[in-house]
């Protein structure tokens, strides 16, 4: 995870504000206690895996990288604390000069992940690293959700091309994340412009049904669209009848016509007929795409028909139905002594205890996976002393940040590839949609 990263940045000036008042107010509290500058290891992890996923999906990790780079307090922004009294004058005064100076080690992009699995370590004064919980759950918790979720969707569709056309369905922002991290579980393209202006994503897309109506006849629609973008377009027949359009399409494109997009009606068959119909006009080679609504239950349910691509829009961006993974942003470790001057003082563990199902497990961990004699997964295995033997090479975390400086940004292509690679290491149930429990049982040793 060296290379150069071949997307644009977030264009926003300072991730700094995208905070929670009370990590400003512990930073104030811990600088006159004298306590912020106490060596500290937080985790970004989560206790439960949304109900009947079966694995979670790492996404957002370049995305985090940018913004713990672009997390900096400019005059402005200053300016802001102070008219708002959030703090005191040496707080903002320690304020205007941060810099993450700390260290972040991770899961890789694209990786899967379980209840417990320590996704993110950040390691580095107390109030340095507590600044970036809100900022990295955020963008963790969003971008791993819609990943999941993809994931999902791109196992049902067996191979299948897969469409991400959900930007009119969620905040514009928000989109751009989407449009990313759905990339990142294995979608081919997006129609989302500005996610392939910052990321390299490909991205498609030719009409809706308002350019149908905007003529005088489905045929003047459609002669005008292949006139402008070619033969090789996709036309949308279903705006009135679909055998007179299918047919009207191929009369007017040809057999060279590239595609046609089906976005209504009983699905599995209209595709059957549709598919039937462009064989007998001698239309073999043009492919036909499905969109509707579409969440991975659906695609599963058209595995056996005629359709080549599926477009996918509001389930996707909402998560199919989970639209955060519940991460948290924990203290695990933290210097020994009075106030842990020292910088070689050791490490000791901390842990919130309360009932119910909040509590945690103190320590800097590591994590690996065990795998049986074919490679196929076994278990997530965490700790906090030294890695078994047999656990060698198995380590799942990877150094991401060294001293504040970014040692691991990557194509996104990279966690593309991953990401097929690591769940095509689970166990086979792992692709089940139906409900059960997280393939993998999560071992601490």
């Amino acid at each position: 995870m060296n290379s150069a990263d071949l997307g644009r940045r977030v264009g926003v000036p300072s991730t700094a504000l995208f905070t929670d008042q009370y990590e400003l107010t512990m930073v104030q509290a811990a600088l006159k206690a004298g306590t912020a500058h106490r060596r500290s290891v937080f985790e970004a992890f989560t206790r439960r895996l949304p109900e009947g996923r079966r694995y979670g999906v790492v996404a957002g990790t370049g995305r985090v990288l940018d913004a713990v780079e672009n997390f900096h307090f400019d005059d402005e922004m200053i300016a802001f604390l102070r008219q708002q009294r959030i703090v005191d004058e040496p707080t903002l005064e320690w304020l205007a000069g941060y810099r993450f100076s700390g260290d972040i080690w991770g899961y890789p992009e694209g990786e899967v992940y379980f209840p417990g699995s320590p996704i993110l370590r950040v390691e580095g004064s107390f109030a340095e690293c507590v600044l970036l919980e809100t900022v990295i759950l955020s963008i963790l918790n969003h971008d791993s959700a819609i990943a999941a979720a993809a994931s999902r969707m791109s196992a049902a569709a067996g191979g299948r091309r897969l469409i991400e056309m959900g930007a009119r369905r969620t905040h514009e922002l928000s989109a751009v994340a989407s449009a990313r991290a759905a990339y990142v579980g294995g979608f081919d393209a997006t129609s989302d412009l500005a996610a392939g202006f910052r990321y390299g994503i490909p991205t498609v897309g030719t009409s809706a049904h308002a350019f149908t109506l905007l003529h005088d006849t489905e045929r003047d629609a459609f002669r005008a669209q292949v006139d402008s973008l070619g033969r090789g377009t996709t036309l949308l027949v279903d705006t009135y009848d679909v055998t007179e359009a299918v047919r009207a399409a191929v009369e007017i494109a040809g057999p060279e016509l590239g595609a046609v997009r089906i976005d209504s009606g009983d699905l599995l068959l209209v595709a059957h007929r549709v598919r039937q119909q462009l064989d007998e006009l001698g239309a073999t080679g043009t492919k036909i795409v499905v969109t509707s609504d579409l969440d991975e239950y659906a695609i599963a349910s058209l595995a056996a028909a005629p359709v080549d691509a599926y477009g996918v829009g509001t389930q996707l961006v909402t998560g199919s139905g989970h639209p955060t993974c519940s991460m948290v942003y924990k203290l695990v470790a933290r210097a020994a002594g009075p106030a842990g001057a020292d910088a070689d003082a050791p490490l000791v563990p901390v842990a919130k205890k309360s009932m119910g199902a909040k509590s945690s497990v103190g320590g800097r961990k590591w994590a690996a996976r065990r795998a049986d004699e074919q490679g196929v997964a076994e278990a997530e295995v965490l700790g906090t002393g030294e890695v078994p033997a047999e656990l060698a090479g198995r380590e799942l975390l990877v150094e991401l940040v060294r001293g504040g400086v970014v040692v691991a940004r990557e194509p996104l292509e990279a966690a593309r590839e991953r990401h097929v690679l690591a769940r095509g290491r689970l166990p086979m149930s792992a692709m089940q949609l139906s409900r059960g429990e997280p393939v993998l049982s999560t071992e601490y040793v």
